[in-house]
């Protein structure tokens, strides 16, 4: 037990030396450390509670999400029963639902069971219970109802959040943040903490922006102000100009192509105008529907939608195929740059209302900082007097262990790019409680192993190899625990559970190879006869 080869000791030195110089860029400005290789640029984040910050609470609207749900339901019919040939009336949706009646009684099981093509098995969990995304009944009198259940209302929320989150972080890193926290909080709320930024003006405007990008065509077949009176066409919709003074325009319901389908979109001028615009291009699928709805409606307007609103409907002259075009509508400048950050990171699948917000000062942080360091200082000050009063000369080899336990947790930690929060210092100091526990058992084996009889080289072989399990199901069972609160956590809570995490696997690795090489150094070197313990 006692026993290195060279290829061994040489091993673990140069593991932990490894570990704890990736520590280092924290200890230098970061002005400096920019100008290091990629690879060495690494470094601890502080969070929200250390540097300050914003923390905003998101909720998506979840009565937006059953509308769309239910509007793609319709359009599913629609589409169903167009190409089966099925005549029908009066489809729209009623009561969490989608109603269409069948024009011939003989075309009803037909239709029945094209509708019924519709509904899937919900995934994860629901679909081993058979729950379906639709409930497709006969309602009598040729009428069919499509209901939506609940279950599936909850997995779409589930999946919008999900891309909600996506999008919200693509944003956010478009603003330039450094290490932002963005996770999904409860059923249907998006946190999002963005240390070092004090001013969330900006952030919040981003956010709030669904920035759901369409280009349809205008319906030329009624004139805006009749329209106005009630006379829309069924698959027409009234929506208002983007800027004032407000005009309507009666635009078609079919979406020709969505923003999902661009690949980029920047900022620029008009080299005739010298106007700020928004320059776009699509992907292939986007850049053949583009092409083919400007092919077909040669010399009709059609509408760029952002929002529900209409940015600009301009004529087609010639069709478009080369896949880009770009935007204009008497933008700033920084409504360009903030129109193309937008599309550039997609549209949100529903609208995002702030619940909560905080503003954390950065004196706060450094207060905190302050308290933090101090805590850590007196307690790991107190483990380092307790532990060589106790065992004197392997009290020594057990603080020397433990600081560099500390280190590797620190060196980990900024190979990782992780966000260090107040939680996260206080796992970094029960870590060196944890640590120096494990250099009790095996002393109090060693001391043990003394009065039955052994002699010193002896006991301390065997304090090192029998104190082992006892190590392995404590560091385990707290590592355990540890993973428990990373999952279930959130926020500072996941903070502590990463570090107390990495602290019980940097412990184990210094109190049974550099504790033990060190005390087997020792042994080497001084043959001892008793043990100074």
């Amino acid at each position: 037990m006692l026993y290195f080869t060279r290829w061994k000791a040489l091993a673990i030195i140069l593991t932990a030396l490894v570990v704890c110089l990736c520590a280092v860029p924290n200890f230098f400005p970061e002005a400096k450390v920019k100008s290091w290789p990629k690879w060495a640029q690494r470094h601890l984040v502080l969070g929200l509670d250390l540097q300050g910050g914003s923390h905003l609470l998101l909720e998506i609207d979840s009565n937006a999400v059953k509308k769309d749900k239910l509007d793609q339901v319709r359009d599913d019919v629609r589409r169903a029963l167009r190409d089966a040939r099925i005549g029908y009336t009066g489809l729209n949706v009623r009561n969490d639902a989608v109603e269409v009646r069948i024009s011939k009684d003989t075309d009803l099981p037909n239709a029945l069971a094209k509708l019924r093509e519709l509904s899937q098995p919900l995934g994860g969990l629901l679909g081993s219970s058979g729950q379906r995304s639709l409930e497709v009944s006969d309602a009598g009198g040729g009428l069919i109802r499509l209901a939506v259940p609940q279950a599936a209302i909850t997995d779409r929320i589930r999946q919008t959040i999900e891309q909600s989150i996506q999008i919200v972080e693509r944003r956010v890193n478009e603003l330039g943040t450094v290490e932002p926290l963005i996770q999904r909080q409860g059923v249907d709320r998006i946190l999002v903490q963005v240390p070092g930024l004090q001013d969330p003006t900006e952030l919040k405007k981003i956010l709030g922006k669904t920035a759901k990008m369409e280009f349809r065509m205008v319906d030329t077949t009624v004139p805006p102000d009749q329209a106005t009176q009630g006379r829309v066409p069924p698959d027409s919709e009234i929506l208002m100009s983007a800027q004032a003074p407000k005009v309507p325009y009666v635009i078609k319901k079919q979406v020709l192509v969505s923003g999902g389908d661009l690949t980029d979109a920047q900022p620029g001028f008009d080299q005739r105008s010298n106007e700020p615009i928004v320059s776009f291009k699509f992907n292939t699928t986007g850049s053949r529907k583009f092409a083919q709805a400007t092919t077909e409606n040669v010399g009709q307007p059609f509408a760029i939608v952002l929002d529900n609103e209409v940015i600009s409907a301009p004529v087609i002259r010639e069709p478009i195929t080369a896949g880009s075009g770009q935007i204009s509508g008497n933008f700033t400048v920084q409504a360009a740059n903030e129109l193309a950050l937008l599309l550039r990171a997609g549209a949100l699948p529903a609208p995002l209302t702030i619940v909560e917000e905080r503003t954390v000062g950065p004196g706060l942080g450094q207060d905190s900082i302050e308290k933090g360091e101090l805590a850590a200082y007196v307690g790991s000050i107190m483990v380092i007097v307790f532990m060589l009063v106790t065992y004197r000369l392997f009290g020594v080899f057990a603080n020397i262990a433990v600081a560099i336990n500390v280190a590797m947790i620190f060196g980990v930690l900024s190979l990782l790019n992780a966000t260090l929060t107040l939680p996260g210092i206080a796992g970094i100091v029960l870590t060196v409680g944890i640590a120096v526990d494990s250099n009790v058992l095996i002393y109090e084996r060693i001391r043990e192993e003394l009065r039955g009889g052994r002699n010193a080289i002896s006991a301390i072989d065997a304090g090192f190899k029998r104190a082992l399990s006892t190590i392995l199901d404590s560091n385990i069972t707290t590592f355990i625990a540890a993973a428990v609160l990373f999952y279930i956590g959130t926020g500072p809570v996941r903070g502590f559970a990463v570090t107390l995490g990495i602290g019980i696997v940097t412990t184990v690795f210094t109190a049974f190879t550099l504790t033990r090489l060190i005390v087997a150094g020792w042994v080497r070197w001084k043959r001892p006869q008793t043990v100074p313990i």
